[in-house]
C-alpha cells in the first residue's frame, strides 16, 4: 500500500541530499514537496498540515553535526514525527488477568470484521486462551456461516442462535462462556453499508450489556478517508479502545491509515494484510514508519521466519546441504516456509532498500505456486534425482503441471544455481554472485 508513497518521499527527500548545511530554503522546499506527497496519498489535509509544521519547526533548530548530512538529519525528524503520528509506542490488547476477558468488534459492513475476529481468536488460542467466537451479525445469515466455516478453520467453537436478535444471542453467549467456562470472548458484531441510528443504537446497547474488555474498530485501508469519517462516528457513539486495519497489501494511497490515528486519538492495535488466517500483525508504529521511508522491517521479517522456523528440519537440512543432498523435497519444503510467511511483495518489501529497486518491478506472488506444480508433477525418484530429467520427463512434467517446457527448464535451471549457492555456503563461501542471478519468474 506505501510503495508509492516511499518513493515519492524519497524523491523528495533528495532535494536536501548533498546540502551542505540545513537552510531555511532547503527545508522549506524539501516540506512543501513532502506535503504535497501527503496530500496526494490522501492524508487528511489537517493532519499534513501539523506533521509538516512539527518537523518544519523540529528542522530549523537543529545543528547538522559533522558525522551526518543534512539529508540524514531531516530524514530522522520525519521518521520520529511519522512514528508519533502512527501512535508513538505500540499499544497491546487488553487481557483481564483472571475471569472473562470480552472483546467486542465493530466496523462498518465489508470492513472485514468477521475474517478479523477468526484471525484475532487463531492469534490469543495460540496464546493458550480458550477463545469462544459471537455470531452477533444477525440480519446477514452469511456472515454467521462465514464466521462457523473461519471458526472451523482455526478449531475455535462458534456461539450462534436461529432468531435474529443480536441482544439475546450476546445476552446468551455470556452465559454459556461462563457455563463451559471460555476465558475470553470474541463478538462479531452486525455493519451496515453506511452509519445510521438504528446500528448505533445496537451496538450501544450490546456495550452495556457487555461491558467489554476491549472495543475494536475495524476499518478497510482501502476506503481512505470515508474510513477516518466511519471511525470518528463510531468513537463519538461508543468510545472504543482501539483500531484494526484491513487490506493493508492493497494498492490504496495509504492516506487513511496515516491520518486516523491522529484524528480519532486513539491507537492502531492490529494491522492485516490478506486473508489468510495468520495474516494478522501487532501495529508498530515505529517499523511502518521506517518501511515509509524505504528503511524496511527487519525486526518484523525476522519475526516472521522465527514463527515459522523449525529447529528439527533445519537441522536436517544442514545436514544435507553439508552432504549435497538437497533435493526438490526440500526445495518444496522451503517453499511451504516462504509461503508461511506471507506474499513475496510484503516480504521484499521488510527488506531495507528494496523499495526503490522495485519500482515498477512486478512481483508475481504466483511464482512459488507455478514452481510447486512443476515439483509435485515429479516422480519421487525425480524429486530425488534431478539428473534423470530428460527431454521426455521435463514434457510430461509440463503437461501434469500445466506449465511450458520453458517454464520446466527455467525452474530446474534455478534449482541448480540454487544448489551451487548452498555448497558455497557450506563450506563457508558467499555465494553472493550466484544468489544475484537467483529469481523466479
Amino acid at each position: 500500500m506505501f510503495e508509492d508513497l516511499s518513493l515519492k518521499l524519497e524523491t523528495a527527500l533528495k532535494k536536501v541530499r548533498g546540502q551542505g548545511r540545513l537552510s531555511e530554503k532547503n527545508i522549506s522546499d524539501t516540506l512543501r514537496e513532502i506535503r504535497r506527497v501527503l496530500l496526494d496519498a490522501d492524508v487528511n489535509y489537517k493532519v499534513a498540515k501539523e506533521f509538516i509544521e512539527d518537523v518544519s519547526a523540529k528542522a530549523l533548530g537543529k545543528e547538522v553535526l559533522a558525522s551526518i548530512s543534512p539529508g540524514q538529519l531531516i530524514t530522522k525528524i520525519i521518521y520520529d514525527e511519522l512514528t508519533k503520528l502512527l501512535g508513538g509506542d505500540q499499544k497491546d490488547l487488553k487481557i483481564n488477568a483472571s475471569g472473562l476477558t470480552s472483546i467486542l468488534i465493530v466496523g462498518l459492513q465489508g470492513s472485514g470484521k468477521t475474517t478479523f475476529s477468526a484471525k484475532l481468536a487463531k492469534r490469543l488460542k495460540g496464546n493458550k486462551r480458550r477463545v469462544l467466537l459471537v455470531a452477533a451479525d444477525v440480519y446477514r445469515p452469511a456472515a454467521i456461516e462465514q464466521l462457523k466455516l473461519l471458526g472451523q478453520q482455526v478449531s475455535v467453537e462458534v456461539f450462534s442462535l436461529t432468531e435474529p436478535d443480536a441482544i439475546k444471542v450476546v445476552k446468551d453467549s455470556l452465559h454459556f462462556a461462563k457455563e463451559e467456562r471460555f476465558d475470553t470472548i470474541i463478538i462479531d458484531t452486525a455493519g451496515r453499508l453506511h452509519v445510521d441510528d438504528k446500528m448505533m443504537q445496537e451496538v450501544s446497547e450490546i456495550k452495556e450489556i457487555v461491558k467489554p474488555t476491549e472495543i475494536l474498530f475495524v476499518v478497510d485501508s482501502m476506503t481512505g478517508q470515508d474510513a477516518v469519517n466511519s471511525a470518528k462516528s463510531f468513537n463519538e457513539t461508543i468510545d472504543f479502545d482501539g483500531i484494526v486495519l484491513t487490506k493493508l497489501d492493497g494498492d490504496a494511497r495509504g492516506g487513511s491509515a496515516l491520518s486516523i490515528r491522529s484524528v480519532v486519538g486513539k491507537p492502531i492495535k492490529f494491522s492485516s494484510n490478506g486473508e489468510k488466517l495468520d495474516s494478522l500483525e501487532v501495529f508498530h508504529p515505529d517499523r511502518l514508519a521506517s518501511r515509509i521511508l524505504g528503511k524496511g522491517d527487519v525486526v518484523s521479517l525476522v519475526e516472521r521466519a522465527q514463527q515459522n522456523f523449525d529447529e528439527i528440519e533445519a537441522e536436517k537440512l544442514e545436514e544435507k546441504l553439508r552432504k549435497n543432498k538437497f533435493d526438490f523435497n526440500d526445495f518444496l519444503k522451503q517453499i511451504k516456509v516462504i509461503k508461511n510467511m506471507g506474499s513475496l511483495s510484503s516480504l521484499l518489501g521488510m527488506i531495507p532498500g528494496m523499495g526503490s529497486q522495485l519500482k515498477n518491478a512486478h512481483i508475481d506472488d504466483n511464482a512459488l505456486v507455478k514452481v510447486e506444480a512443476v515439483i509435485r508433477s515429479m516422480t519421487k525418484d525425480e524429486r530425488e534425482n534431478p539428473k534423470i530429467l530428460n527431454g521426455s520427463r521435463r514434457k510430461r512434467i509440463a503437461r501434469g503441471s500445466g506449465t511450458s517446457i520453458q517454464d520446466v527448464n527455467r525452474m530446474l535451471k534455478q534449482f541448480n544455481e540454487m544448489q551451487k549457492m548452498m555448497r558455497r555456503f557450506s563450506k563457508g563461501g558467499t555465494g553472493r554472485s550466484s544468489l544475484r542471478n537467483l529469481k523466479f519468474n
